[in-house]
């Protein structure tokens, strides 16, 4: 009886350590098709472009430990929030409205209602794979959420795609300000708004993630967000700004300030850091100019900061930078000084970036996208 417990108990070892190695072969697959995203051009590998540096605070000293990074850290958070304008309190318990529901092939589309601000509800789709067990998550930003499950332009189907490949994911959009041409969340109201719309934004998505994090079948410690171009943008101030989300990829964006791509790196704008209150003729960018722009966005200039300050704070969670013509390859200038924060906190392999000629994303880049958060969200 002993000698058969004991080869039981061998046999078993083996299954488990065969499992074992499958599940990391299987993860060594999907991280040897995207490695080649997390390194530049050998040419721009110790290249650090004209932003200010990260390891440095705002009065000239060096951070040259870890915990004189998180002191960096803080005034970096500190400071952003501090221009921007504070958020509210998050809105932690959500109550979800059902609206309807429709079986698609592989999970179920839920539309939903919750409160995004403390002033303001909005419609989401809500798909859930028809998978057991505690699943991982993205949520999905654009104009609007309709795009995201696959009623828009092809290849922004953020959304349904990653629930094929069984993610919980919620997709949202400001519907209404978009159609309005105002496109942002205004907060507490669009003529007298005390927060920059899009830091707003990434307060909305904040509370989105409360809202998954609290169903049953949402592994909370799993839960990314992506979005394209516009929606870029709200992922990247989502991301950075609220350390809850596990992992980001961002498409398109402009990870930096560049006035010379005209209407597609658009901080400037009202309704992302340029805030004034309306009306907004277009008396200040007839060209793209931003020589008379208003709100935060030429004291962002002017005193030299810029957006890979914002994505240090993502350091060492991972993202991807899925860059178009918005993010040409030599945004790793910009990338590589967070790569370094990683490196002083012992983390390699947390900044990444793919590129394509055009701004709209495709089907290569989109896999991509797509691996990255195999990679990194599921077990």
């Amino acid at each position: 009886m002993k000698n058969k417990s004991i080869l039981l108990l061998l046999l078993l070892m083996v299954v488990i350590t065969d499992t074992a190695n499958g599940q990391r072969s299987a993860k060594e697959t999907i991280d040897d098709r995207i490695s080649r995203y997390f390194y530049p051009p050998a040419a721009l590998k110790d290249d650090l472009g004209p932003y200010r540096p990260l390891l440095r605070f705002y009065n000239g000293d060096t951070v040259l430990t870890k915990q004189a990074w998180q002191k960096r850290r803080t005034e970096i958070e500190t400071t952003w929030h501090r221009m921007m304008g504070r958020w509210p309190s998050f809105i932690k318990k959500q109550k979800m409205e059902l609206l309807d529901s429709i079986q698609r092939e592989g999970f179920i589309q839920y539309r939903i209602r919750f409160n995004w601000t403390p002033v303001e509800k909005t419609i989401a789709y809500l798909c859930v794979p028809q998978t057991k067990g505690k699943l991982p998550a993205v949520i999905t930003t654009f104009y609007e959420p309709e795009t995201a499950i696959g009623k828009g332009k092809p290849n922004r189907d953020f959304a349904c795609q990653l629930a094929r490949r069984g993610y919980v994911t919620l997709s949202i959009g400001t519907t209404e300000a978009s159609k309005a041409g105002t496109y942002s969340v205004y907060y507490p109201s669009i003529k007298n708004a005390t927060v920059a719309p899009l830091s707003m934004l990434a307060y909305t998505a904040a509370n989105a993630w409360y809202l998954l994090a609290d169903l049953p079948y949402v592994d909370n410690k799993r839960i990314g967000i992506m979005g394209h171009s516009f929606g870029g943008k709200w992922a990247m101030f989502a991301s950075c700004l609220f350390d809850k989300f596990a992992c980001a990829v961002w498409s398109d964006p402009g990870v930096v300030f560049d006035d010379t791509k005209g209407s597609a790196v658009n901080y400037w704008e009202p309704w992302y850091l340029g805030y004034y209150p309306p009306p907004w003729k277009d008396t200040w960018r007839k060209t793209g100019s931003t020589a008379d722009a208003k709100g935060l966005y030429p004291r962002l200039i002017k005193e030299g900061y810029d957006l890979h300050e914002l994505m240090a704070l993502m350091a060492p969670r991972p993202f991807l930078v899925s860059g178009g013509s918005s993010d040409p390859v030599d945004r790793w200038t910009a990338l590589n000084q967070v790569v370094r924060v990683n490196a002083l906190l012992g983390y390699t392999n947390r900044v990444a970036m793919t590129n394509r000629p055009k701004h709209d994303p495709n089907d290569e880049s989109n896999e991509a996208a797509y691996l990255f958060f195999d990679s990194f969200l599921k077990k």
